[in-house]
């Protein structure tokens, strides 16, 4: 089994984020900015997970569902909007929003508590999630940026 290497050289801070009771992170390092989800424009034949696109301070930024992308049910009635938040990654040049439940903490990771993806995950080549940490009461799933964004794989060669 050959996994793409983890972008972690040392200890390296991440974001954490819930998605459906789910707890998942992104390196800070690819964390743009968190903001409210505001006014989303829809684009017609996008993909399912593809919420719009959001007017971000003079550029286009699509907006993803952290719940679809990541193949969790989708946001229900019941959540409380209040907390509900456009984590903005950045991959190169490119920009996406994820829609994400709610913010959680900054977490230190060494690169020797990572444990990798469950079997099963790891068959496919474009998976997200890269990566476990085991905290108390559970584990936190890291994902790889740009696969999550689908992003092209610039720099590559």
């Amino acid at each position: 089994m050959s996994t793409a290497p983890l972008p972690v050289d040392a200890t390296q801070r991440w974001l954490s984020f819930r998605l459906a009771g789910q707890r998942y992170a992104a390196p800070l390092a690819q964390v743009s900015e968190v903001i409210r989800e505001g006014e989303l424009t829809p684009v017609p034949g996008a993909a399912g997970d593809l919420l719009g696109i959001r007017h971000l301070r003079g550029r286009i930024v699509p907006v993803m569902d952290g719940r679809l992308r990541l193949g969790l049910p989708p946001l229900e009635s019941d959540t409380d909007a209040t907390a509900v938040r456009l984590v903005v990654l950045s991959h190169e040049h490119h920009l996406v929003g994820l829609r994400v439940d709610a913010v959680g903490e900054l977490l230190d990771v060494a690169p020797e508590a990572i444990a990798p993806p469950p079997p099963d995950r790891a068959l496919r080549a474009d998976d997200p999630v890269y990566g476990v940490l085991a905290v108390p009461g559970g584990f936190v799933a890291l994902l790889h940026v740009p696969h999550l964004c689908r992003a092209p794989d610039i720099g590559a060669g």
